[in-house]
């Protein structure tokens, strides 16, 4: 397989997931605060929405490169 086919099978896989996943939720450290032998840290948590336009975008052109990729076949009639 060439690269553009690898590359789309890829997209199609993250389209696939952001389907699927519609958040990714993290915990970021926000802010220290050392007063000599205490230390007090807070965490947040986070939440990153993937867009459904963006996860179809992904498979629509993730489905196109595997097409273009397979029917573009390398000329060996030298």
């Amino acid at each position: 397989m060439n690269r553009i086919v690898i590359i789309g099978l890829i997209l199609v896989a993250l389209g696939i997931g952001g389907l699927v996943i519609k958040s990714v939720t993290y915990r970021a450290d926000s802010a220290t605060l050392d007063l000599g032998p205490v230390e007090i840290t807070a965490t947040e948590e986070r939440s990153l929405d993937i867009p459904q336009i963006a996860a179809q975008a992904a498979i629509a052109v993730g489905a196109l490169m595997v097409i273009v990729g397979l029917l573009a076949r390398p000329d060996t009639s030298k």
